[in-house]
């Protein structure tokens, strides 16, 4: 009981405290007989503290409200307090986070537009990822993740943080595959492969990538597009034709280019005798065969 009315009491203090700074800014006569900033920067460090102690008690909302105000009387503060208000918004969405996630992406937004004003876009490429990460696992609003990805890889190319925006990029194509957006996972897919090509390191995962993207093309119906895709990796990576991943791309191609369900149904069955299908792979798999399957009825008709 001590800790919240502790917490109470830091509030109404506060809060107090934003009603003198915000009459002495609106004062004519502030700039002679108190530093409207100085206020201001009292009233947020009062607003802070209570977010600390609403924190300490788990009492995530009200932090995250009290933060927020912090924020505000940052921002008040003017431009050379954009790292503090930046800090203050993202202590929010932190206590937001704790079963608030609309409120945690408004507070990150307003973080993020703290960091581009000061050129700090590494910063920004990471809360636009938290943001993607909580539009998919909290609010199921898997295309708007998809475009925070998109936008944080981005940010992050420009700080030469190749491997993160790569690893968005990734991500973003899986989801895009989900939403059946296929033309727009290829895209990323190719991306994330030439990425992966370009270092010793991550070569070995590109045969993975190359089926994803081969996969997708299948599950938009086209054949020819996986055939060019097969014949472009004999160029790039000629290994890459001794692969599993290669050989059941290649039956599953053929299956689909001669209409042929059974070779496709049969190739499925054997890779998931030797590794189990994921889940991602099934939904996919199962939209090609709905492809395949349609052919098929129409070619009788």
């Amino acid at each position: 009981m001590a800790a919240t009315s502790q917490a109470v009491s830091l509030l109404l203090k506060a809060q107090k405290s934003l009603e003198k700074a915000s009459s002495s800014a609106s004062s004519g006569f502030s700039k002679w007989f108190s530093s409207s900033s100085a206020n201001y920067e009292a009233t947020g460090d009062l607003f802070q503290q209570s977010g600390n102690q609403f924190k300490l008690e788990k009492r995530y909302k009200e932090a995250g409200d009290a933060f927020k105000e912090e924020a505000k009387c940052r921002e008040a503060m003017g431009d050379d307090a954009r790292n503090e208000a930046a800090n203050a918004w993202w202590q929010a969405a932190k206590a937001y986070k704790q079963g608030f996630p609309d409120l945690a992406v408004d507070a990150l937004s307003h973080t993020i537009k703290h960091f581009c004003a000061t050129g700090k876009f590494r910063q920004a490429a990471d809360r636009e990822k938290e943001i993607a990460q909580i539009y998919v696992k909290e609010l199921n609003d898997v295309k708007r993740g998809c475009e925070s990805y998109d936008q944080a890889a981005e940010w992050y190319d420009q700080e030469d943080s190749k491997a993160t925006a790569t690893s968005c990029r990734r991500d973003a194509a899986d989801l895009y595959a989900e939403l059946g957006e296929y033309d727009l996972a290829i895209e990323r897919y190719r991306k994330v492969a030439d990425s992966y090509m370009d270092s010793p390191l991550t070569r070995f995962n590109v045969k993975e990538i190359w089926l994803r993207e081969g996969l997708c093309a299948l599950a938009k119906g086209d054949y020819a597009q996986a055939s060019n895709l097969l014949a472009r990796t004999r160029t790039v990576d000629p290994t890459f034709q001794t692969t599993r991943e290669a050989k059941f791309l290649s039956t599953l191609t053929d299956a689909v280019s001669q209409g042929d369900v059974e070779m496709f149904t049969n190739a499925l069955v054997e890779w998931d005798h030797v590794s189990k299908l994921d889940n991602w792979k099934t939904a996919i798999l199962l939209a090609a065969k709905a492809k395949l399957l349609s052919a098929e009825q129409d070619d009788y008709r």
